[in-house]
This record gives structure tokens, sequence and C-alpha cells, in this order.
């Protein structure tokens, strides 16, 4: 799996989103590529923002015990699977503005490196291991990239 936290990794995954454009068609799925985009910001807004609450007691528990190792281990996501119900985006998104934001979210992660997400805790599914982060994060946008075809 490439690795977010390099400056390779984190272009790599940059280089990809600057292929798509406004009118770029979904090989799978109902998002338009701007809803797209957003989606996969809510992965950045719930680490780098209080827009999402924490998941807290038992809902806490049944992701940690169901969804983390979906979430979090190697295996590629399958096409048109669950969304979580705060990943959903049925509105219209500007795509010039989610993909602005998506590639900011990238190269922060990356300048913030694995020592600041060594042990940190996410939103969801408690503390997690750099490698963890990093699959949470390439992953998921590696799954909707192809989704789009790129």
């Amino acid at each position: 799996m490439n690795n977010v936290f390099t400056k390779e990794g984190a272009n790599q995954l940059i280089e990809r989103i600057n292929k798509l454009a406004p009118e770029s068609k979904a090989n799978w799925g109902t998002m338009n590529v701007g809803q797209m985009l957003a989606h996969c910001n809510v992965t950045y807004d719930m680490d780098f923002t209080d827009k999402y609450p924490k998941a807290k007691g038992l809902k806490k528990f049944m992701l940690k015990l169901f969804v983390r190792s979906i979430v979090v281990g190697d295996k590629p996501y399958a096409k048109n699977g669950r969304t979580a119900p705060d990943f959903i985006i049925t509105d219209s998104r500007e795509f010039d503005a989610e993909k602005t934001k998506l590639v900011n979210y990238i190269t922060k992660v990356q300048e913030l490196g694995e020592s600041h997400y060594k042990g940190r805790e996410s939103h969801s599914f408690g503390d997690l291991e750099i490698k963890e982060w990093n699959n949470m994060f390439y992953k998921h946008l590696d799954h909707h990239l192809k989704q789009f075809g790129v």
C-alpha cells in the first residue's frame, strides 16, 4: 500500500486527483465527482475539525468490533459497500473547492508525518498505529479514485 506520509506517496495521490475534472464520471456508485471529493474529505474533517462528534460508548465499541478491521486493514474495499451516515453526501458540491480541500489535507498529513499519528486516537476506532492510519487514508482515497478511473 502506498505511504501517505512520504512526499512521494502524497504526490502520487495528488497527481491522480489532478486528473479528475468536473465532468469525470464514476465507474460505479451514485456520487458525482464533487460529492466523491467531499465524501473523501470527511475522513480528514474528522481528524482535523470538530465538525463531527466523536463516537462514544456502544457506538464506538461496535465500530471497533465490526468496522475497524475493514477500514484500517490491508484488504481493499469492495465496490458499492455500505457507507457510514456521516460520509453520505447527497447535496451538490463544488468540484474545485472540494478538490483543493482534499489536496490540502493530503499535504497536511504528509507534512505532519508518521510521528504525529503514532498511537493517535481516531474519531471512530480508538488509538491507531501508523500503518492503520496510512491504510485508512490511502485505501479510502484509492478506492474512490479508482471509482472515477484515475
